[in-house]
């Protein structure tokens, strides 16, 4: 029987991608994060100790991936809608009462309170995140991390674009932003989420589409570049800057379309299908050359891979191979991998967090003027973007094709940002865009690198709970660089100049602190490749070889 549309996997994913495109609230801190320390009159060091609180909620999904393993792996007791729903109530009411104390409406909390209501808010994005992209590995399994990237992008581009949102309807606001936050994700989510779903099924043409969907992506992060550029240089009216968005809402519902012509083409074949059931199937000539094409295409892209022939597994990659697929939490954690992966978070994750929550105060004490800071707000979601996207379709691509293990990208991108934090301590004229251009993609890089590792070294069975957990290194490296660091040595700087500190030494010797964490993260990662690489040669490809032969 033909399957209705709207329960397809392909409207599952635009569903996902949609719901992604409005859940990064945690990249526009810089936004608000000025309202919030003048009228809750606190500290640069209070302000990061706010700023991390965002960071173990977002970071702190072991919950979300522990529901998602128990509601969504039995459609009678729920389905991934469940931990959106979930998601959706913490961000309506973090955000609400972070933008009620803000604007007076409620007594002004104590510290500890308000970072309780910045956890929550930030802790919904955790739920999200985990609906959306593991139910997109389990749809996609065989290009788990060219889905990866496409989930993670797109919410490394929703901090631009919830930026473009508040720059049309509530420039100049950023008291207003925070109820924003507190109603457009929840709205969002809730009209979205039953259309998230798990589907058992595999289709021939899932990277063709999968490609397109990807262009789609970098189609709107290009429009985002281009629109930030132009407002940063040029004083906008409010009806080109409504034309810019309304252009932007057409881009964010194109996916829509290939949702209907994968639906299209599933109906076509399942009406040949019928048609052609009690009598042979006759192809002209041009059909049978094209199956010849499709089939030598479809070989093609795996004929270089290593390890393709079948000699003997050593003990411990057969051994890898049977757990796998049923390793749960605590077993990960007895894994030397785990802590590897873990530490390698905590100098990369860690650093980047603390560079995008200090890029208002970093923008402020060289001399960048307020909308430069949100214009460096913006191109650092587009950055994000490109690291996230990027790192998922290039390592997938050159794992098919090469077969390298992909811990070699998290050495590459661990490195090149550590290059980023050099550039920013340097303080140079222009030395902020071009810094947090490494410092973002590289970041972002990481949170589509790790979960993709995680499901092929551990499994899908409990990789929710597994990299949530994974992720916890994401504030405690946060809380080192922001308060220990960067926060301590901003206040000491700052005391003898009042609250403010201006110049290229407020920022200097932290970032060169992180530079070096961050370059120790690089080396502990390339242990993690050394130690992967038979796996991946043995195992991950021969299971791509096999889903080639079926």
């Amino acid at each position: 029987m033909e399957e209705s549309i709207l329960k397809s996997k392909w409207v599952s994913t635009v569903a996902s991608v949609w719901i992604q495109s409005t859940s990064g609230s945690l990249y526009t801190f810089s936004i608000y994060s000025q309202s919030l320390k003048t009228t809750q009159n606190y500290d640069q060091s209070t302000l990061d100790t706010v700023a991390v609180f965002k960071d173990v909620g977002v970071n702190f999904g072991v919950l979300s991936g522990v529901l998602y393993s128990y509601f969504a792996t039995s459609g009678s007791r729920g389905g991934p809608w469940v931990v959106h729903l979930l998601g959706a109530a913490q961000c309506f009411l973090g955000y609400f009462l972070m933008w009620a104390a803000v604007t007076g409406l409620i007594p002004r909390p104590p510290v500890s309170v308000m970072c309780f209501f910045m956890l929550l808010a930030a802790h919904a994005q955790s739920f999200f995140n985990t609906a959306n992209v593991v139910t997109g590995v389990r749809n996609f399994p065989y290009y788990s991390g060219t889905i990866v990237g496409i989930m993670k992008g797109f919410l490394g581009l929703s901090g631009a674009i919830l930026v473009q949102v508040y720059q049309t309807i509530l420039y100049n606001k950023p008291t207003s932003f925070l109820l924003m936050l507190a109603l457009f994700p929840t709205i969002n989510t809730l009209l979205l989420m039953r259309f998230v779903r798990i589907h058992d099924t595999s289709e021939g043409n899932e990277k063709e589409l999968l490609n397109s969907l990807s262009s789609i992506a970098l189609l709107l992060a290009a429009y985002l570049m281009v629109v930030i550029i132009i407002e940063h240089v040029l004083t906008l009216r409010l009806i080109i800057l409504a034309f810019a968005f309304a252009v932007l809402i057409l881009l964010l519902g194109s996916p829509l379309c290939i949702a209907i012509r994968a639906w299209k083409r599933e109906s076509d074949s399942i009406s040949r299908t019928l048609c052609t059931k009690d009598y042979p199937l006759i192809l002209d000539s041009s059909q049978q050359r094209s199956g010849k094409m499709f089939a030598r295409q479809d070989s093609a892209e795996y004929h270089n891979l290593p390890g393709s022939s079948d000699q003997e597994m050593d003990t411990q990659d057969t051994r890898t191979l049977q757990s796998e697929e049923t390793l749960n939490l605590f077993q990960a954690m007895c894994a030397v991998d785990f802590w590897i992966l873990f530490l390698t978070m905590a100098c990369g994750m860690g650093s980047g967090l603390a560079t995008v929550n200090n890029i208002g105060q970093l923008g402020g004490s060289l001399g960048y003027k307020s909308f430069e800071t949100s214009s460096l707000v913006s191109l650092w979601s587009i950055w994000n973007f490109l690291g996230r996207f990027g790192a998922g379709c290039v390592s997938d691509y050159v794992l098919h094709v090469r077969g390298w293990a992909r811990p070699v990208f998290m050495v590459i991108t661990l490195a090149a940002m550590s290059a980023g934090h050099i550039v920013i301590a340097s303080g140079l004229p222009g030395a902020l865009y071009f810094g947090s251009v490494l410092v973002g993609v590289c970041y972002g890089s990481q949170w589509s690198l790790m979960p993709t590792i995680v499901s092929e070294i551990f499994g899908v069975a409990h990789m929710g709970t597994i990299f949530n957990t994974i992720t916890i290194a994401s504030p405690v490296g946060s809380y080192i660089f922001s308060v220990r660091v960067i926060g301590y040595i901003y206040d000491k700087e700052a005391s003898a100049e009042g609250k403010t500190c201006v110049g290229k030494h407020c920022f200097m010797l932290s970032y060169l602190i992180m530079a070096s964490a961050t370059f120790l993260g690089s080396l502990v990662a390339l242990v993690l490749f050394f130690r992967t690489r038979s796996f991946y040669n043995q195992v991950i490809v021969r299971r791509l070889l096999h889903s080639v032969r079926e």
